[in-house]
């Protein structure tokens, strides 16, 4: 039988109102990840809180030590529930949790977080690389408006494109109401 972990990504305080980068949606994704987390704190599953903070403080948000790099009071680790620092983009990159997942025997992933067309495709695809069955909660995750190229991308189209891609091949991609109504 497959051990299931919930991972929570970056839902730190500068990607809410009043921080340094906020982003579209991320209250409405933060009640849908909390809803998440409540069901695997209530069945006694692991939960894998993500935290990013960049390596210098001259950065655009997440600065080392600042209020906004701490976890939104929403999602707040509980006792027991494991931590991972991160200064990449890959939560697995230059971290322990590759190492965490084999020690505690996990092999499928529930994802959550921010930003989807960035810290959550990483993660989601690492993933899947290294063999993990992934689960993503597509309104438990939020990002932003992108420009490239002179052309602007709205929020909802940049999540809707990440969560079909990695829907294509790297996760199975569901809502929350979906997840939660299967356990």
């Amino acid at each position: 039988m497959s051990k299931t972990a919930l991972i929570i990504v970056d839902m730190q305080k500068d990607y809410f109102p009043g921080g340094k980068w906020i982003l579209e949606g991320v209250e409405a994704a933060a009640i849908n990840a909390a809803r998440v987390l409540a069901d695997f704190r209530e069945r006694g599953l692991p939960v894998i809180h993500v935290r990013h903070e960049f390596p210098s403080s001259d950065a655009p948000f997440f600065v080392p030590g600042s209020e906004g790099a701490n976890i939104h009071q929403s999602l707040q680790p509980a006792d027991g529930e494991f931590q991972i620092l991160k200064n990449e983009v890959n939560s697995f990159k230059g971290t322990e949790l590759h190492a965490l997942l084999q020690r505690e025997d996990i092999t499928r992933l529930v994802i959550t977080g921010a930003m989807s067309h960035i810290c959550i495709d990483a993660i989601t695809r690492a993933a899947s690389d290294l063999g993990y069955s992934n689960t993503l909660i597509h309104d438990a995750c939020a990002t932003l408006s992108v420009e490239f190229n002179g052309v602007h991308v709205p929020a909802p189209q940049v999540h809707a494109a990440f969560m079909a891609a990695l829907a294509f091949a790297y996760a199975e991609v569901v809502s929350t109401d979906t997840f939660l109504s299967a356990q």
